[in-house]
């Protein structure tokens, strides 16, 4: 009886130790010299789980989301500060020419003469075609990378040739966005869209009636703002959508597209080569139905000598961020001097209706992005 008892606690002991063991050899990944666990794979799965963090297909990014919300922020904060400056709110306020009245302009930028108005806004998307074809014709992105060796994959990489396909898709996204602009300002089957919307809600031009009513005019004078102010009338009535606003949105929207993923996978700001901070990625739909980061569609080789040099921002890369900051600093002189907030509000949604189709489309919709690809893709 002594024996037994001495010997079933060892025995029982025994049994514990050997299960103890066996649940931690099972549940552990050993060498083969039979050292302690490996714990680099949960860690690296940690790691991996928060560096591939996927944005939807269906959405703008979170960085695409802030870019987004600034402009109405800017629009917002412009007509606060019109609103509550005793000089701005008290200066005289011409609804017709939707500006302060020119001898009693609150600042140099509430007048419609102000060189950065008369110079660039004018002719705002000339500057922002320049500026996108800058970008193209001299960042390293848009080049081929060649490698010179002994012909076993050794040596040092080279310049190439233009990277066809990438140029091409740019410049169909470029047209895309142009006559958007071209239809909502210039032509639309006749006048623009923004003259249709305003005679469609009540406008006319007052010299120009009065001048077909007697006979000296024909009535297409009364259709466009150009014909009407050239005629000497003004747009008198109906909603007047911001031109400017539209311009000044939709020119550094496509802008900071264009030139921004370029940099972002090049790594510039982030200190993560490719564009990843916290693997925020655009994320696109494939042919198979699969969601995959748009990186699995760049095809380019690049070396680590390329690479620097896609990082670099170059005269095309500042050419393009000065005039994006020319339109933010326009666009908040505008929602503080110029038009009502519903103008301002309609020519921000207009503006918005292009960025949809061009930019964020194309991510669930295989066919279109083999079209006009994406942004440094």
């Amino acid at each position: 009886m002594i024996d037994d008892d001495n010997s079933t606690p060892s025995l029982r002991s025994r049994q514990k130790q050997a299960k103890m063991a066996g649940s931690s050899g099972g549940g552990s990944d050993r060498d083969t010299n039979g050292s302690s666990p490996r714990p680099a794979t949960t860690t690296t799965s940690s790691s991996s789980a928060t560096a591939t963090k996927r944005t939807s297909p269906y959405l703008p990014t979170p960085t695409e989301t802030l870019a987004l919300a600034a402009y109405p922020a800017l629009l917002a904060f412009g007509t606060v500060f019109s609103a509550v400056s005793p000089e701005t709110r008290d200066a005289p306020y011409d609804a017709g020419a939707q500006s302060h009245a020119a001898g009693a302009a609150p600042s140099y930028f509430a007048r419609k003469d102000n060189v950065v108005n008369v110079v660039f806004v004018k002719r705002g998307w000339a500057w922002v075609s320049a500026a996108l074809v800058a970008f193209v014709l001299t960042h390293r992105a848009f080049r081929a990378y060649t490698r010179r060796g002994n012909g076993n994959g050794n040596g040092n990489g080279g310049e190439g040739g233009w990277q066809g396909a990438k140029v091409a898709r740019a410049a169909i996204r470029g047209a895309i966005v142009t006559g958007w602009w071209a239809l909502v300002t210039q032509w639309c089957f006749g006048p623009p869209l923004i003259d249709r919307g305003f005679r469609f809600t009540g406008g006319r031009c007052e010299v120009a009636v009065e001048a077909v009513a007697e006979g000296v005019a024909d009535s297409a004078e009364v259709l466009t703002a150009a014909a009407c102010r050239a005629a000497g009338g003004r747009w008198r009535g109906g909603h007047d959508i911001s031109g400017h606003v539209f311009l000044l949105v939709l020119g550094s929207f496509f802008l900071l597209q264009e030139v921004g993923w370029v940099l972002r996978r090049a790594g510039v700001g982030l200190g993560t080569p490719g564009g990843g901070v916290q693997g925020e990625e655009r994320c696109v739909v494939m042919a198979d139905g699969a969601v995959k980061g748009a990186g699995v569609e760049a095809e380019e080789l690049v070396g680590e000598e390329d690479e620097e040099e896609r990082r670099q921002l170059g005269f095309g890369g500042r050419f393009a961020l000065s005039v994006v900051a020319l339109c933010y600093w326009m666009l908040l002189m505008t929602a503080i001097y110029f038009h009502t907030w519903f103008e301002k509000l309609t020519g921000l949604l207009v503006a918005f209706m292009a960025i949809y189709p061009v930019y964020i489309l194309p991510r669930w919709l295989p066919p279109l992005r083999a079209l006009i690809g994406l942004p440094g893709i």
